[in-house]
């Protein structure tokens, strides 16, 4: 007859053995059932190895599904292949207008010189630096964008590029104005969300990595899957993954049963409120209750709820994002 305390985990001992495999941030040697897409997105970059423009590129489709990832891999094999041409990767949650753009992409691309620059005076900088080469330029976020006139400048100003914007809302390119558009002669490519076997097969390469071997009950994994398969939301079942497998270690057992991912799906709604404090978890709901507003329309609305300024609200969104609360 077995003990009492036989299958229960040492104090030296855990069910994971790379944790840093379920964050969404973490960059996979392999990316899962997006060859097409990967392959599109270099195509439209190809052209700069020939000395000529790429193809200006529109990436679309809802949260978690893998569009940051596939550009970022894209990206890294880039650098890696070639040092003639420049990438350049914006997020527009946090660099939203046109100085911290300019200011940003000095700062990638070697020239930190940007104390008391005016935005002008950094887009002549960085664009005399940017056509010695050829560029890469990602505005991941897009839709968050609040000053396109950026856009135009590096349009007009330098000679061989490959702008991809990247967005879960399509339809926030209606913005920009008509000059623009027609200089960016967009394609578009959209990331259809993953079916039930692919959401399993991503899940299933996360957990090997991650967990020591059969650490996971086969119903407690395929619960997970099934749900995150319902949510349409990668993020979410990597997140289902790793608090399951604390649930587990909490009760110092060996296996990640099925009652375990049970308890962590019920936390499936809420998981991101988890360890935010009182302010920080009134602007992500706001930033999550209305996805189809730029950041100073989402302060006006928590300006009515509190007296806090604008650089204020900034700092809270970047705390958000440094956290990977947000995208």
């Amino acid at each position: 007859m077995a003990g009492l305390f036989d299958n229960m985990l040492k104090g030296d001992e855990s069910l994971f053995v790379n944790p840093e495999c379920l964050e969404y941030s973490y960059q996979p040697k392999l990316i899962q059932f997006r060859d097409n897409q990967q392959f599109y997105i270099a195509g439209c970059i190809k052209p700069l190895f020939s000395k000529r423009d790429g193809r200006n590129l529109l990436i679309h489709g809802s949260q978690g599904i893998g569009k940051t990832l596939c550009c970022r891999h894209v990206l890294n094999e880039l650098e890696e292949k070639s040092d003639e041409i420049l990438v350049v990767y914006i997020n527009c949650w946090i660099d939203e207008t046109a100085y911290k753009i300019a200011e940003s992409i000095c700062k990638q691309i070697g020239h930190a010189l940007t104390v008391d620059r005016n935005t002008k005076e950094l887009i002549d900088e960085f664009t005399a630096i940017l056509n010695k080469k050829s560029a890469v330029i990602v505005f991941d976020e897009f839709d968050k964008l609040q000053d396109c006139s950026i856009l135009y400048n590096l349009l007009e100003k330098v000679y061989r590029k490959c702008i991809i914007m990247v967005t879960n809302n399509p339809s926030s390119i209606q913005k920009l104005e008509p000059r623009i558009m027609s200089r960016l002669n967009l394609d578009k490519i959209e990331f259809k969300p993953y079916n039930f076997e692919e959401t399993r097969g991503i899940l299933s390469t996360r957990k090997e990595h991650a967990f020591a071997k059969n650490a996971f009950d086969e119903d407690a994994f395929n619960a997970i899957a099934k749900k995150t398969f319902e949510l349409k939301d990668i993020r979410k079942g990597l997140f289902l993954l790793k608090e399951a497998g604390n649930l587990a270690e909490d009760e110092s057992s060996r296996k990640i049963m099925l009652k375990h991912a049970e308890i962590a799906i019920k936390k499936t709604s809420d998981f991101k409120l988890k360890d935010l404090d009182e302010e920080e978890a009134k602007v992500l709901e706001l930033i999550n209750t209305n996805p189809e507003k730029q950041l100073k329309d989402t302060y006006e609305l928590y300006k009515k709820e509190t007296s806090k300024s604008y650089k204020t609200f900034q700092r809270i969104v970047t705390r958000l994002k440094d956290a990977r609360y947000l995208k």
